[in-house]
């Protein structure tokens, strides 16, 4: 019997703590030091993310609650950065609604799945999406005037486009996977 208390569900954690304090800063005026901070913060987040699936498959100790619970993280903090990127017009609200509305839709995909006994962990396709929007969002929250980095928001933007591509193309996919879910009887 595997136990709960693994270093990778303790960075699922940690992930989950980091995401008011993200929210926070984005509430603040976004100076660059704050920004600054704001963007430690998301990707020290981020890198959570990649940190405990690696931990948990090198030292064989995934868990059924990391696999619920990785990605629930993973959503909230891709949506809280979103949410919170609206009012500083950083990104359209519309792209926000599609991609809320995807991960909404997975996240009860995955609790139906788990009502008939089906884990559905993240497959590669949905890593990869994530990828583009951890990039993307790491790109609209970094200070727009630290680094000479020319048409960084138009480049943030642009991943987050690819990743509202890939999250629509996920979402067909996973439904495809789990056909079968919605046709068993209770």
């Amino acid at each position: 019997m595997k136990q709960l208390l693994t270093w990778p569900n303790m960075l699922t954690a940690l992930r989950f703590a980091m995401i008011p304090m993200l929210v926070v800063l984005l509430m603040m005026e976004q100076t660059t030091v704050i920004a600054f901070v704001a963007w430690f913060v998301f990707a020290l987040a981020a890198f959570t993310d990649w940190l405990d699936g690696y931990l948990a498959r090198k030292f064989d100790c995934e868990t059924v609650l990391g696999k619920l619970m990785d990605p629930l993280a993973d959503k909230l903090l891709v949506t809280a950065a979103l949410i919170m990127l609206i009012p500083l017009e950083r990104v359209p609200a519309w792209v926000c609604l599609i991609i809320i509305g995807r991960e909404i839709f997975i996240t009860g995909l995955r609790g139906l799945a788990a009502s008939t006994g089906k884990v559905v962990a993240a497959d590669n396709l949905g890593k990869i999406k994530s990828n583009f929007q951890y990039y993307g969002v790491g790109f609209l929250i970094f200070p727009l005037n630290l680094l000479p980095i020319p048409y960084q928001y138009e480049f943030g933007m642009g991943l987050i486009y690819i990743s509202l591509v890939m999250s629509i193309w996920s979402a067909v996919n996973y439904t495809y996977k789990l056909r079968d879910i919605f046709v068993e009887t209770s």
